[in-house]
């Protein structure tokens, strides 16, 4: 390297960037008619029968057109504290209030800021897990980040009592973690995220959920009250003490409320947690656009985010049950099918080993579907690897790919049928 990049470090595409470059590269835009793009991570944006009206408009103003406070405009933290309170804290003595939540521009802004506020602890991750994690464990020198490793024949669960071994034997000081988990669906709740919030607050571990897909909940059958499905699931229904329990959770506007393009989320945790990231958006990122922060307010109104929810779980219900049976006369597996398939999120992670080569890995596999105008993602890049540690070992998630059903049904069809028709001339 020469000339002005010579200052700088080469700085690697997240898995997902990789998948959308390759693409763009074969002709790929967004609103492309010809292309399936089953690799994408956003859900589809247009109404959905039961959903509220979506969003058309954004006002601007004098005052709209000021800074936001760093930490968030006052009105939406109380907004989400409420949202929190009416979900998961009643008839509890402690409620979350406004300075328990921070407001950040995306999911990645607030999850930047935790890691820049952690202090010198091992910070444990879940492999698999979210691709864009990578990056962000690797540029922060203050912790150690430690993986836990979900092992294929447990389902890539994580059960409490591993949690707390983990937690014990590498002495972790924090965890972090998808849930429901990207890619694989896994869905902790019930009782054993109860087990999770109190092994941390025993162990004095911080639990760091990503809980940006809480909205899109399947299953598993003992979640269902009634006969139906909870609205969402948060590790925030078993804090005690919202001030004392080491539980922090990001959520945002992104997947459950289908506005990716909005890139407002928010944190919710004890005081003191939000007091420090707030303090690292000073200098990170200065928050998030005032106008955008006032239009999510209603948004977040509990009667109008369930409705919501209950929206989601309809629809991609039905694509969820499109692509697992299509999945299968295909011959392939998916991570969870024991349990009926994935319980969460919107995408399938499928296991090729079955096919016939060159498909039965996940790089050939998405460089074929490629050349048939079909977008997936390959499952080594969720074998997340801080600081490219385990580099000499062959990924054991090389067999995988991962499939989104967060399209539309008629684009998710399309996909499906040319990738049946890819398979069924390679046998």
């Amino acid at each position: 390297m020469s000339g002005a990049a010579s200052m700088f470090r080469p700085v690697p595409r997240t898995g997902v960037i990789y998948v959308m470059t390759e693409a763009s590269q074969r002709g790929f835009h967004y609103g492309h008619p010809e292309w399936c793009n089953l690799g994408q991570g956003a859900p589809q944006t247009g109404p959905l029968p039961g959903s509220e009206e979506r969003l058309a408009t954004i006002g601007l103003d004098a005052q709209s057109s000021e800074y936001a406070p760093v930490p968030g405009l006052w009105e939406l933290r109380e907004a989400v504290a409420r949202l929190y309170n009416h979900r998961y804290r009643r008839g509890k003595a402690s409620q979350y209030g406004p300075e328990n939540v921070a407001i950040a521009a995306g999911g990645r802004v607030a999850l930047t800021r935790l890691a820049t506020a952690l202090g010198r602890v091992n910070l444990g991750h879940l492999l698999p897990d979210y691709t864009a994690y990578e990056e962000l464990l690797d540029v922060f020198r203050a912790f150690v980040p430690i993986p836990i490793v979900l092992r294929e024949r447990e389902g890539f669960r994580l059960a409490p009592e591993t949690l707390r071994e983990v937690i014990v034997g590498s002495g972790l000081g924090a965890v972090l973690a998808s849930n429901p988990c990207n890619p694989t669906g896994r869905l902790i709740a019930g009782e054993d995220l109860r087990r999770y919030v109190s092994i941390a607050r025993k162990h004095g571990c911080a639990l760091i959920l990503d809980e940006f897909y809480s909205h899109y909940i399947y299953g598993p059958p003992s979640l269902r009250h009634q006969g139906e499905l909870p609205r969402s699931v948060s590790a925030c229904k078993w804090v005690e003490d919202v001030n004392e329990d080491p539980v922090v959770v990001v959520d945002g506007l992104t997947k459950n409320w289908r506005y990716p393009g909005l890139r407002i989320s928010w944190t919710v945790g004890p005081k003191a947690v939000i007091d420090r990231v707030s303090s690292a958006g000073s200098f990170l990122d200065g928050g998030a656009p005032h106008c955008l922060q006032q239009a999510a307010i209603p948004l977040l109104e509990p009667e109008l985010a369930d409705r919501e929810a209950a929206a989601i779980q309809a629809t991609f219900s039905a694509k969820r049950a499109m692509m697992l049976e299509q999945l299968s006369a295909m011959g392939i597996r998916v991570a969870g099918d024991e349990d009926g398939g994935p319980e969460g999120a919107f995408y399938c992670f499928a296991d090729l080993r079955e096919l016939p080569a060159p498909l039965n890995d996940g790089m050939a596999f998405f460089r074929a579907a490629l050349e048939r105008q079909v977008i997936c993602v390959p499952g080594v890049f969720f074998d997340i690897d801080p600081g490219n540690r385990r580099e000499h070992i062959a990924s054991r998630l090389s067999g995988f790919v991962r499939l989104s059903f967060g399209p539309d049904i008629e684009q998710l069809r399309t996909g499906l049928e040319r990738m049946a028709a890819m398979i069924a001339e390679a046998r």
